[in-house]
């Protein structure tokens, strides 16, 4: 392990090698010392504009300098803290401090300041420590949000005499040291073309050629040239070779987790290193108890990136794990978490009632991106929790300006996607009818169109904003620059004013004219319909046939001139007697049977989805008998004659006036 040595120095100003960070110029006076300095080292660093800021390390100067010939010191500027002036007294051999030590006062500092001032208390320091020490300064600094190195700290002589040593004496420093030192100042935007990370860099690489670096150096080298050089870098590929050549039984989890970081960051090159990949997640079972919630956050925000849908073993295992990490996240690492989980396709009830208490204990404190991700969460997963519904809807209430138009939308879609009014909908739709036409050009019309279409689904129809969003001018701007609008936005419109017309009959404003309407709710790509389950939809079918007669008795799948398409159709005449299906004369009243699945419920519930309950309360409105078939109905069936049964009393009970 090299020693920095930041005390007992030479300096000669004719050839100005400095060494250490502790040593004072003697027979100058102050103003000539700074001079000469100035002149000899021109220039230091970077001009600091308000730019993004990269240093320029060329050389480094000293608080104090020994005299070649050993004459008392004379300090030359004040250390950072003002009241500290007799450095002997502060002299400390850290071969006596224990490295552990050392480390947890680092982290107990809070600024840079105090990381520099307490490296320049100490005579000597090891160069994996020193690199630590400007680590701790990148971890103080970002949290300021700045990429830029103030002027105080550039210019403080501990940091610069720090700097010296790592650019003069690379080949002096143990691998841990050097890419230690490289990955901190990477991170701290030293100017890549400095001598300082050049000389770092080219020690790094020679000894990467000759095999020298261990897993963990390998690893933190990577990273360092992916920031520094970007992913093609053609030492990335070495690194990246000799990393396949190391056992996975050697990496430590941090390490597995740099690992995914590297190829994440070679993602285009994921075809490649597949094989590498499976062994790696095959692998990371192993390590994942092991993984900070930090970890967890990063290694399925590369296993998105890299798409490997294969390894849901790996993500299944990441999910238990996750749960107990809910309340420790960051609010960026736990989007990441639930994007990996929407990705994946991935639910846990576990997870979910995990996050039902975090999101319920600080729902007012949350910050709108965690909101907005967690409602998108239980959207697309289907996730009827009332708990999160509940606690998201108060913060609305009472926090409405702190969302975006889009996270507004994502906000309100689950309520009617999900079928759910909360305790407190009056409140959150006038907030949101507030803020609509307050900000109603602020929304991207496609954003817009949604929210007000998630609106209707649960009944609180945005008769205030139909006008709008049926005239000329808002459908320009709705199709923007396409030819046409897309199909799922003519869908969304066409249910609008399907409920303009069925639901709100005292509207009078523009209609929807007739090529923008569409003639089926239910497509591939965008329905605004649940396709039927097929194999419910088969044992229906085969008991109707053996309770009618005949297959002649019912329709299939008709789709409605209201662009609904219905189940299974049953025609009446007057009397209520059943009629063939092919017989339009004398038909007095149609029964829609709706033959509804899984998918057509909130996950793990009888609860419609809002698309579902609105089709059915349609074709009510339109004269349709709606007898609802539900799967759970179905299942608790043990016979095909209890299944002929069962659609004998939903078809023909007392008050359903159908005869057979």
């Amino acid at each position: 392990m090299a020693l920095i040595t930041l005390r007992r120095n030479l300096c000669h100003l004719s050839d100005f090698r400095i060494q250490g960070a502790l040593a004072a110029l003697k027979n100058q006076p102050v103003n000539h010392v700074h001079k000469v300095v100035k002149e000899h080292l021109c220039p230091w660093f970077c001009s600091l504009q308000s730019e993004p800021f990269r240093v320029r390390f060329h050389h480094a100067c000293c608080k104090k300098f020994h005299s070649e010939n050993g004459n008392a010191l004379h300090p030359v500027g004040e250390p950072v803290f003002s009241q500290i002036h007799d450095w002997d007294r502060l002299e400390q051999n850290l071969k006596n401090v224990d490295e552990q030590r050392f480390y947890r006062r680092l982290s107990n500092f809070t600024s840079s300041e105090e990381v520099l001032h307490f490296i320049s208390t100490l005579q000597t320091l090891p160069d994996t420590m020193a690199a630590g020490a400007l680590q701790r300064i990148y971890e103080v600094e970002k949290k300021d949000g700045d990429q830029r190195l103030p002027r105080e700290i550039l210019e403080n002589s501990a940091f610069q005499a720090l700097c010296i040593q790592f650019e003069q004496e690379p080949s002096n420093l143990s691998n841990t040291g050097l890419v230690t030192a490289l990955q901190a100042l990477t991170l701290l935007y030293v100017d890549p073309q400095s001598s300082l990370l050049l000389n770092l860099v080219a020690e790094c690489h020679h000894r990467l050629q000759r095999g020298g670096l261990e897993v963990h150096s390998l690893c933190v080298l990577g990273e360092s040239l992916i920031k520094l050089q970007g992913p093609g870098c053609a030492t990335l590929e070495l690194i990246i070779c000799q990393l396949q050549g190391e056992k996975l039984e050697k990496f430590a989890p941090e390490d597995i987790v740099a690992l995914y970081r590297i190829l994440q960051a070679c993602a285009e090159k994921v075809d490649r290193h597949q094989t590498f990949l499976n062994q790696i997640n095959n692998f990371s079972l192993s390590v994942v108890s092991n993984l900070s919630p930090k970890s967890l956050s990063q290694m399925l925000t590369a296993l998105v990136v890299l798409d490997q849908t294969q390894a849901l073993p790996l993500v299944i295992k990441l999910g238990k794990y996750v749960v107990r990490h809910v309340p420790h996240f960051t609010n960026e690492e736990l989007v990441k978490v639930l994007e990996a989980f929407i990705y994946f396709g991935h639910n846990d009830r576990f997870f979910t009632k995990a996050l039902e208490q975090h999101v319920a204990s600080l729902c007012l404190t949350l910050d709108p991106e965690v909101v907005s991700k967690v409602m998108e969460y239980c959207c697309r997963k289907q996730i009827l929790s009332i708990p999160i519904l509940n606690a998201v809807a108060e913060t609305f209430v009472c926090q409405s300006e702190k969302f975006s138009p889009s996270q507004i939308s994502e906000l309100i879609e689950p309520f009617g996607k999900l079928n759910y009014l909360p305790p407190n909908a009056s409140a959150l739709f006038r907030k949101l009818e507030n803020t609509l036409l307050t900000h109603f050009n602020y929304f991207p019309p496609k954003t817009l169109l949604k929210l007000l279409h998630s609106c209707s689904l649960i009944e609180c129809h945005p008769v205030n904003f139909m006008s709008k969003i049926f005239s000329p001018y808002f459908l320009q701007q709705l199709q923007g620059n396409e030819s046409c609008l897309d199909r799922l936005s003519l869908a969304q419109l066409t249910q609008l004013f399907l409920t303009s017309i069925l639901e709100c009959p005292f509207y009078k404003g523009p209609k929807l004219l007739p090529k923008y309407q569409v003639k089926s709710f239910l497509t591939p790509c965008c329905s605004l319909e649940t396709p039927v389950d097929f194999q419910l939809y088969k044992s229906v079918m085969t008991g109707l046939i053996d309770l009618l007669g005949a297959r002649l008795y019912f329709a299939s799948k008709v789709l409605t001139p209201y662009r609904y398409t219905v189940d299974v159709e049953i025609k009446l005449d007057e009397e209520g007697f059943v009629l063939p299906f092919t017989v339009d004369e004398d038909v007095h009243k149609r029964v829609a049977l709706c033959i509804d699945g899984p998918k057509r419920f909130c996950l793990n519930s009888k609860h419609l989805l809002g698309k579902e309950a609105m089709k059915q309360r349609h074709l009510r409105l339109l004269g349709y008998h709606v007898v609802q078939i539900p799967y759970y109905e179905i299942e608790m069936l043990k016979s095909r004659l209890e299944l002929v049964e069962y659609l004998q009393r939903k078809l023909f009970s007392q008050n359903a006036g159908i005869h057979w």
